[in-house]
């Protein structure tokens, strides 16, 4: 019988040699890998972890390189060698404390601190012009003398003061549904911000007072303010900066700096922005070795507070100064994370006017010692030499925080974890583990309550 075989069985059919069995598809690791990042780029608390470890090495390393660049400008002041890193660890461990309670604070409670704040800040800015209050240190009339060597500059704080404040009005005016006419989206936000730059160029910092103009652009910007009415107010911005700029020879020498390749050029004399290029370039990619730059020892002043981007490039090379780009990268979009997944229209203000303050801040910076904008003067977030300036960011930080944890995907991941002994902290302890991403918003805004 035909295809039959003796035992009466269906005949087996040998495979051909040579044939191979087709296999699953083989993944790209590649993708696979971009996959799994973004995975875990999207779990609930990837900002909240950004921030708090961002914000951590920031200070750390910055600690680091306030010890290591400022030992010879204090023994040459006849100073213990560690004068400037004791007093940057005593108020970094006062900023630790600020940025705790400021964690923990509840969204109303910054609400309602936002008005004393102001005028807490108000006030001190104006006691700097009083005579005998008020101290001048290189050239600017805006710090305190508080006794002994500590002294306070009160423009630090109007940061702080104009973020919590414009935050709170504007969150405010969008309940009420005011800011679609642009008077209501003004006023009283530009004048009071006007009035806080006016006390801080009577005593002639320009650098913190761009910093204020960005935070206020920043607010405008997030509360929708139409693109004629930015530009305007962009346009007369930029106008009074050109004339205090055309007024003032220190500030005109600081833009003839640009792009100078040696101290001197002609009648205006570029020592720092020039020996700030020479400190980044002898760095190389790994650096001198920390504790080693030539720049420190009485070349490049200011080492341990407006350029100490520059001492980093040196003592620990292109990858140091990468690395610190890297976490400032990270922090900032870490706060527009925040900013942008909150129903919260205070948070999103709040967390936004930061995320400004800081990156704006850090370009500033970055871009003077580069050689790449002018020398404002305006220290490193985190990083630079100064309690003042340490104080009210670290805070601010704590802010970011705060507002993190508040994400509802947030707040039930936070309560899912396993503690490492014991049970977990809420839930079935037989149901798994799982993740929710932060993709949607909440159904309903959760008002931050008014006072």
């Amino acid at each position: 019988m035909t295809g039959s075989s003796r035992t009466g069985r269906p005949p087996v059919r040998r495979a051909v040699r040579g044939s191979v069995v087709p296999g699953p598809p083989r993944e790209n690791p590649v993708r696979t890998l971009v996959t799994r990042a973004r995975r875990a780029w999207d779990r609930p608390l990837t900002a909240y972890y950004l921030i708090l470890g961002g914000s951590a090495l920031i200070t750390v390393l910055g600690l680091v390189m306030v010890y290591s660049a400022s030992q010879i400008t204090a023994l040459q002041m006849s100073l213990p060698g560690s004068y400037f890193f004791r007093k940057q660890l005593l108020a970094a461990g006062i900023g630790c404390v600020l940025l705790l309670a400021a964690s923990r604070m509840p969204v109303k409670l910054h609400r309602a601190l936002a008005y004393p704040i102001l005028a807490g800040a108000v006030v001190l800015m104006a006691l700097v012009q009083v005579p005998g209050v008020g101290v001048a240190v290189n050239g600017n009339q805006n710090w305190i003398a508080l006794g002994g060597s500590f002294q306070l500059q009160p423009s630090e704080f109007g940061k702080l003061a104009l973020v919590l404040w414009g935050a709170d009005l504007l969150a405010r005016k969008q309940d009420k549904r005011l800011l679609y006419q642009w008077k209501h989206m003004l006023v009283p936000l530009v004048p009071a911000a006007f009035m806080l730059l006016g006390l801080i160029m009577l005593g002639g910092d320009m650098g913190t007072a761009i910093i204020l103009t960005a935070i206020l652009f920043g607010l405008l910007w997030l509360a929708g303010a139409p693109t004629r009415l930015f530009v305007g107010v962009l346009s007369i911005a930029a106008l009074l900066g050109a004339i205090l700029i055309r007024t003032s020879p220190n500030r005109m020498a600081r833009l003839t700096c640009l792009g100078a390749t040696e101290p001197q050029t002609g009648p205006v004399d570029c020592w720092q922005a020039v020996h700030g290029i020479y400190a980044l370039a002898s760095g190389g990619i790994f650096g001198s070795g920390l504790g080693a730059s030539v720049e420190k020892w009485g070349q490049l002043p200011e080492a341990h507070t407006d350029f100490i981007f520059a001492i980093t490039g040196e003592e620990l090379g292109l990858a140091g100064t990468l690395s610190v780009l890297a976490l400032f990268a990270a922090l900032g979009y870490a706060g527009i994370r925040v900013a942008g997944r909150t129903e919260d229209p205070f948070v999103r203000y709040a967390a936004g006017g930061v995320t400004t303050w800081i990156t704006a801040q850090a370009v500033i910076n970055i871009g003077a010692v580069l050689g790449l904008l002018p020398i404002a003067g305006v220290p490193l977030p985190l990083f630079s030499y100064g309690g003042s300036a340490l104080l009210p960011t670290m805070f601010a930080i704590g802010l970011l925080i705060a507002f993190a944890r508040e994400d509802p995907a947030a707040r039930m991941a936070l309560a899912m974890r396993q503690p490492r002994f014991g049970r977990k902290r809420g839930g079935d302890p037989q149901r798994p583990r799982r993740w929710n991403t932060m993709r949607r918003r909440a159904p309903v805004a959760r008002s931050s309550g008014e006072r």
